[in-house]
């Protein structure tokens, strides 16, 4: 599935770039213009523009695709629309189009995938599959299946983050065990990061897209508008075509790895070391369990509650405290000791039930 990056002479990391929305004639051209002597590969420009509440900017829709064809047409730029329906995609081809892509609240719903995939089938187009809005990885992983059995071959997805009710300093939680897992599932699946969704703050822009291509993805997408500010869409997470080429420049490109014998050594040195102690983290996790079962009994024999919310509030944010000492995140706190926490009810559970 990877060949279509040859087959585009697509250099590594892709770059997708363009408007969160095309809305004039002038806007689209006057950023692709801005984007044709860069590194990016494919221009992106949202025609129909799904919002979560009715009242806000719906897209330019068809005329838009005019635009994008004159882009094509001035600049060599592959074009690049997202698409809802069966109807977008005939209008996509209609319009010579290269790439569609599938957002994330249409991912969601398999009977638009499909509607999506059967329109579809059998062409040779590009298609990247954003994941669902929530983080469910088998609906991301049926989404791409859907195409792949309508014949679709050139197929990627993109990485842009999942909502969470927590408040966190991104737009939408990255969740990077999910798409690793994804990744790991399908290796030669280009795997492409969406710093602007994942932010919604064209400050961290920089720091996400570094990250993803450390952990080894094939590419990027990010949102560029020529005066970012007054975009009638996502305006906080837009960057200029200058600050895009910055950050492009400046963005370290990984090896995948090093065969130098020093390396090897030292590195199967350090991770038998890391599995000595995932060894003892199961074991210390395993007692705690043991423990935690001990409590669901007196529990169940008192008939109290299984849920104690003080009692857990108390270890969490005791445990936030101890985690910074050691230079652990609260956000890695949060989320390793809600895992721990939910394995202990269920033990606890499994107790009153027997």
């Amino acid at each position: 599935m990877r060949t279509w990056l040859n087959d585009f002479h697509l250099a590594h990391p892709i770059v997708i770039a363009g408007p969160c929305s095309a809305e004039t004639e002038e806007q689209v051209l006057k950023i692709a213009q801005e984007l044709k002597d860069s590194k990016v590969s494919i221009f992106r420009a949202g025609i129909w523009k799904p919002r979560t509440r009715p009242g806000g900017f719906e897209g330019v829709g068809e005329i838009g695709l005019k635009w994008l064809q004159k882009a094509k047409a001035e600049t060599g730029l592959l074009m690049a629309v997202e698409v809802a329906n069966a109807a977008h995609v005939k209008l996509a081809i209609e319009h010579d189009i290269d790439v569609l892509w599938i957002g994330a609240r249409t991912t969601v719903n398999p009977f638009a995938v499909q509607e999506i995939a059967d329109a579809l089938k059998n062409t040779d187009k590009i298609v990247l599959v954003k994941n669902p809005v929530n983080p469910d990885l088998a609906l991301w992983i049926g989404g791409v299946e859907r195409l792949y059995n309508a014949g679709i071959k050139k197929l990627g997805i993109i990485h842009r983050g999942f909502s969470t009710y927590e408040k966190t300093k991104y737009r939408n939680n990255p969740e990077w065990q999910i798409a690793i897992d994804f990744k790991h599932k399908f290796p030669d699946l280009p795997l492409i990061i969406d710093p602007s969704h994942i932010t919604g703050n064209r400050d961290m822009i920089f720091q996400v897209a570094q990250e993803a291509l450390d952990l080894n993805y094939d590419g990027l997408i990010i949102e560029t508008h020529i005066d970012p500010d007054n975009a009638w869409s996502d305006a906080q997470q837009q960057v200029t075509p200058n600050q895009l080429k910055k950050i492009i420049s400046e963005l370290t490109i990984r090896n995948e790895t090093d065969d130098a014998d020093d390396y090897q050594q030292q590195l199967n040195k350090l991770r038998g070391k890391i599995d000595e102690f995932d060894t003892k983290l199961l074991d210390v996790i395993g007692k705690r369990m043991k423990v935690a079962a001990s409590i669901g009994a007196l529990k169940k024999e008192k008939n109290v509650a299984v849920l104690q919310n003080k009692r857990w509030n108390e270890v969490l944010d005791k445990m936030i405290a101890d985690g910074s000492q050691k230079g652990l995140s609260e956000e890695f706190i949060v989320q390793f000791f809600k895992a721990i926490h939910q394995e202990s009810i269920s033990h606890q559970e499994k107790i009153f039930n027997s």
